[in-house]
């Protein structure tokens, strides 16, 4: 994994120091795995990878009986894709989701949840396609194949199908079959097994989607329970990542398709979701999650190198506005820039700091695009005639002299400003809170939720609001410092890596103590080991009623991610964490 992901997934293992990890990681691109490895802690036990970005031919032949098989479950899986009554809207195409700006299939209300009949028969052709690969030892030629193909072909074509998906034409049948190839390698790794998955006592899946496919497989072979974290829905992901312009539209609504009803999968057999904000709970309940094995742990974050500026306020320029973050379209620096004008016909002595690195490409020619209209908009002022101008609006990255540290760029600002139309959770705006700094924000993504009453919340894409409320607090002091307090003791309550390590410990036990354990874990001398695994408050049967139910019962587990087993040397349950690199 990598950016926030890789941070607190090293975090939250370094924390639990009382369970035991396997690490298991799927990569998306070469250049995470030229990225190196993080030091690991002595209670991580082993670390096993595997690459999506690439796939070898595994050199197996199927016979008659395994080729009459995949043609069946594979059959059945794209039937479903291609079936009117998408899990993601009615022709899998269109739409637009909440306030944020993210775009997909179905009503203006998100996703819809997949209908049982759909839902079953993905989830059984699919455990299809994964004991298939178990037992022949692959799927990556099967998936490759012409068979596959014409499956795919005939899904398409078949009455009732996807009115997008009767459009599709071969190019775009060799796209769909390309992705979901790549998509469902993990159903062919060798990682289920005693020796692996199958030993662990969770699963702890870093991130749904196709990252989640190994610990669903683990919990169909074994048993294993789930739990799914995501901090970034992958489904939302997706849909912003495959808008009009990057593929056709029957491309579109099948690749939505399979996404949104993997999702449903993996969130219909998960123990146990925890989002990272109350707007990723919203998408996974409109996908079909449970709302009573729904828990909200919010990111943790280090406060500490934070702590000085946070306790230095008098630090802050009383005309200075920062913003901070990656470099990108979906931050609209350009209606902060068109509202720091009208900041500036207010308050003539205001100046912008914009501190970011570009993201890709993308970004590189978006930060272009605003130097060019930042010189247009603020040209060079100069007191006199035979004085240089200076623009009120810089451009910096941290490790700069201007910003030697992220806590430094943060000192200098009166108002920390985020401007952004598209936004997860706000990692930039709590940093701010940690140092004490007032904030205006965009109400997108979970900016309300992190922030409570302790900023200013304007709407996206209105440079007049924010330029408003930008005025109104560097014009009052006493009350950005009043906010400024307020934020930083929101931020130490909610936002802390010791919350979030805490919150984590109690759910590992909980999930843990509702399903049995059935290993035997022996000494060295070969006895049962007493209290080698977690006490269980799993009761089969019936309580005092023929018609009681028990309280709490075990959930297969199917993920990628954190995985709690017992060890002959400690009380607590050893955990093996996997994910998307």
């Amino acid at each position: 994994m990598s950016g926030d992901a890789r941070l607190w997934c090293d975090r939250l293992v370094r924390g639990l120091g009382r369970h035991e990890f396997d690490l298991y990681a799927l990569s998306r691109t070469r250049h995470q795995e030229d990225e190196g490895w993080l030091p690991l802690p002595p209670h991580v036990s082993r670390v096993r990878t595997a690459p999506l970005w690439t796939a070898d031919e595994d050199g197996v032949t199927y016979g008659r009986r395994a080729r009459r098989r995949f043609a069946e479950s594979y059959g059945e899986f794209v039937g479903v894709l291609c079936a009117g009554t998408a899990a993601d809207g009615t022709d899998g195409a269109g739409g637009t989701y909440g306030g944020d700006g993210a775009t997909g299939p179905g009503d203006a209300g998100g996703p819809r949840v997949v209908p049982d009949s759909l839902a079953d028969r993905f989830g059984n052709a699919l455990r299809g396609l994964a004991e298939l690969a178990r037992d022949e030892g692959g799927l990556a030629g099967a998936l490759r194949s012409d068979t596959a193909l014409r499956a795919l072909e005939r899904a398409c074509r078949a009455p009732g199908a996807l009115g997008t998906a009767r459009e599709a034409r071969v190019p775009d049948l060799l796209a769909v079959a390309a992705h979901l190839e790549r998509a469902l390698r993990p159903l062919s790794l060798d990682w289920y097994g005693d020796d692996g998955l199958g030993a662990a006592d969770l699963c702890h899946a870093t991130a749904g989607g196709p990252a989640a496919l190994a610990g669903l497989l683990a919990g169909h072979f074994s048993g294993v329970p789930l739990l799914v974290t995501e901090y970034g829905v992958q489904l939302r992901s997706h849909y912003l990542a495959t808008g009009p312009d990057a593929a056709a539209p029957a491309v579109r609504a099948l690749l939505a398709a399979f996404h949104g009803r993997l999702a449903a999968e993996v969130y219909r057999r998960a123990a146990i979701i925890t989002p990272g904000n109350a707007h990723a709970r919203r998408w996974q309940e409109r996908c079909g999650a449970e709302r009573a094995r729904i828990r909200t742990v919010h990111p943790g974050m280090e406060a500490a190198r934070f702590t000085e500026v946070g306790e230095a306020p008098d630090r802050a320029e009383p005309d200075t506005l920062v913003w901070v973050g990656r470099i990108e379209p979906a931050k609209d620096l350009v209606s902060l820039l068109h509202a720091f004008a009208e900041v500036r016909k207010e308050e003539p002595k205001a100046r912008l700091r914009v501190v970011g690195a570009p993201a890709g490409p993308e970004g590189e020619a978006y930060l272009g695009h605003c130097r060019a209209l930042a010189a247009q908009l603020f040209p060079d002022e100069a007191e006199g005639v035979h004085a240089v101008g200076d623009n009120p609006v810089s451009f910096e990255e941290v490790g700069g002299p201007e910003a030697p540290t992220l806590a430094d760029a943060y000192a200098s600002a009166a108002v920390v400003v985020l401007s952004s139309v598209v936004e997860g959770f706000p990692v930039g705006l709590v940093e701010a809170m940690f140092c004490g700094r007032a904030t205006v924000s965009t109400d997108v993504g979970a900016v309300v939720e992190a922030i409570g009453g302790t900023g200013l919340v304007v709407p996206p894409r209105n440079p007049r609001a924010l330029a408003e409320a930008c005025v109104a607090l560097l014009r009052d002091p006493e009350r950005r410092e009043r906010l400024g307090a307020a934020a930083r003791a929101r931020a130490l309550e909610l936002f802390t890596v010791e919350q979030n390590i805490a919150a984590f410990h109690s759910i590992y036990l909980e999930i843990v103590s509702h399903c049995p354990v059935r290993r035997v874990v022996l000494g060295q001398a070969g006895e049962p080991l007493p209290f080698a695994v977690p006490a269980e408050a799993h009761v089969p049967g019936r309580w005092t009623r023929p018609t009681a139910r028990v309280a709490h019962r075990a959930v297969p587990g199917w993920a990628l991610g954190t995985a709690l087993r017992p060890t002959p040397v400690r009380a607590a349950p050893r955990t093996a964490t996997e994910g998307a690199l």
